[in-house]
């Protein structure tokens, strides 16, 4: 029995992020599937290994760890296997810089749009008071608005306004600093890479008119990289609803 079980969503985001660093790093682990859209996060079962209710969260023995990046640099010191951080300190730096960049600024954005168009319509679908009973199971009460917002379409104008110029402006600064070196933070694919692709991988489908091979051939020239590494291969296969499918743009020759 392996060591470390990951309890984990879809093989992107927040949930893709551990997983693919395990796989870079050769880790073998038990893949644990929290279905977020069933609200597995927060049953009992799961609150007894994370009482926030946040996926994913991963064992190792008797050490239970959480939050995405965090995990990611914990795999990458506790392990043997490809180093996936740079060993020059500014590169070091430009990896921390970039993480946070993704984590607090972009990921929240495309939380939210992702939220309003795939998950909201989704979880709609189920009975009225079961989806009540289910958001207030919820233990963070941030986190039981987003959901409320996210399920009932509530998102402001001026939300999403906000939301889409942070995308906007993220694609710009990928684009830009993805023409200076070949990957994200150094010149070695690493732990920037992985945080960068589990948030960026569908930005061609969602955000056409601003990523292509036109507008960003750097952004999408890293994307298809990153793409075609076997250890992402690996990973989107665990991977259970149409989500996975999105990935797939990244196989055109042309976007």
């Amino acid at each position: 029995m392996a060591q470390v079980t990951l309890y984990h969503w879809e093989p992107n985001a927040n949930s893709g992020k551990p997983m693919l660093t395990l796989m870079e790093k050769g880790v073998e682990f038990e893949s644990h599937y929290i279905d977020m859209l069933q609200f597995d996060q927060h049953r009992p079962e799961y609150l007894a290994i994370n009482p926030q209710g946040t996926i994913p969260a991963m064992t190792h023995g008797s050490r239970v760890l959480v939050e995405s990046t965090a995990i990611m640099e914990y795999v990458n010191e506790a392990f043997s296997g490809p180093e996936l951080m740079p060993k020059d300190a500014r590169d070091r730096w430009r990896v921390r810089w970039w993480m946070k960049f993704m984590d607090q600024w972009l990921a929240p954005s495309f939380s939210m749009i992702g939220w309003s168009v795939f998950v909201g319509p989704i979880v709609r679908q189920r009975d009225p008071a079961e989806l009540e009973a289910a958001i207030e199971r919820i233990p963070l009460p941030e986190r039981r608005v987003s959901w409320r917002k996210a399920i009932h379409g509530t998102f402001s104008e001026a939300e999403i306004a906000e939301s889409q110029r942070r995308v906007a402006l993220g694609i710009n600064m990928l684009e830009q600093e993805l023409g200076k070196r070949e990957w994200l933070a150094s010149d070695t694919y690493g732990l920037a890479d992985i945080n960068g692709f589990n948030l960026a991988y569908a930005i061609p489908l969602s955000q056409p008119s601003l990523c292509n091979d036109e507008k960003t051939p750097n952004l999408l020239r890293w994307l298809r990289a990153v793409y075609a590494r076997p250890a992402v291969k690996k990973c989107w296969a665990l991977g259970r609803t149409d989500m996975v499918k999105r990935v797939a743009v990244l196989d055109g020759e042309q976007i």
